[in-house]
């Protein structure tokens, strides 16, 4: 199993050694590839519209596509970001914003509706399922067709400081999650997911995208008839 591991902070806090947790515990032969934001990648989208005509003429192209080039051959991905003011950290938001290519309304990669998606969040109190719910949004609109959110209040500034009775439960999700992950199986796609690319597929034939370099691609694809990226 290939595994992308993308963490939205520098610093190895509750959300990484979560993460950690999770991937030292997936049982089956795994290769795991890590990226940290923003060291790896920091540089918000200027909407310069660049890549929509080509991907390659995107300004931070070459540090984006070091981490897309992982996540798309990888067959989990795994997100984790601290909670900053009820919603993930800038520098995921940051990332996920230059993706914005990858959605349904544009040019999406058929490898993406084979994949898994984990996205995990802690904080010292509230706000996890407000940071989770907007990357949960963008990978549903890379066309992942099985994502899993998990948040925990830690209620501490690091995870040095979560007590051990908290991190023995957290231990036990992850390796109870972990048992699911490790069979590495091909997810279904659910009917919301065929919907909404069937609703684009239509976009797209009448020429309402945000460019005809979007329809070509469509169509050189075989999206506009019959051809779907799940078979």
């Amino acid at each position: 199993m290939k595994i992308a591991v993308i963490n939205g902070q520098n610093h190895k806090g509750s959300s990484y050694h979560i993460g950690k947790l999770l991937t030292d515990a997936i049982s089956c032969e795994k290769e795991v590839h890590e990226f940290f934001l923003p060291k790896d990648l920091n540089h918000f989208c200027v909407g310069c519209y660049s890549c929509i005509e080509d991907e390659t003429k995107c300004p931070y192209y070459e540090e984006k596509n070091a981490i897309m080039q992982e996540i798309e051959k990888s067959d989990l991905l795994i997100f984790t970001t601290p909670t900053y003011c009820m919603a993930p950290s800038a520098s995921l938001k940051a990332f996920l914003d230059l993706t914005f290519t990858y959605w349904f309304a544009h040019k999406p990669r058929a490898c993406m509706f084979r994949k898994r998606a984990v996205v995990i969040s802690t904080a010292a109190g509230s706000g996890t399922k407000q940071a989770i719910k907007p990357v949960t949004r963008t990978l549903f609109y890379w066309g992942i067709p099985w994502i899993k959110g998990y948040g925990v209040s830690v209620q501490a500034m690091n995870w040095e400081g979560v007590s051990l009775k908290k991190k023995e439960k957290i231990e036990k999700d992850m390796t109870a999650f972990a048992k699911t992950l490790s069979k590495n199986n091909v997810p279904a796609v659910p009917i919301k997911t065929k919907f909404m690319f069937r609703m684009f597929a239509m976009m797209q034939k009448a020429g309402w995208g945000s460019s005809p370099t979007e329809q070509k691609y469509w169509e050189e694809k075989g999206w506009l008839g019959k051809v779907r990226p799940w078979k």
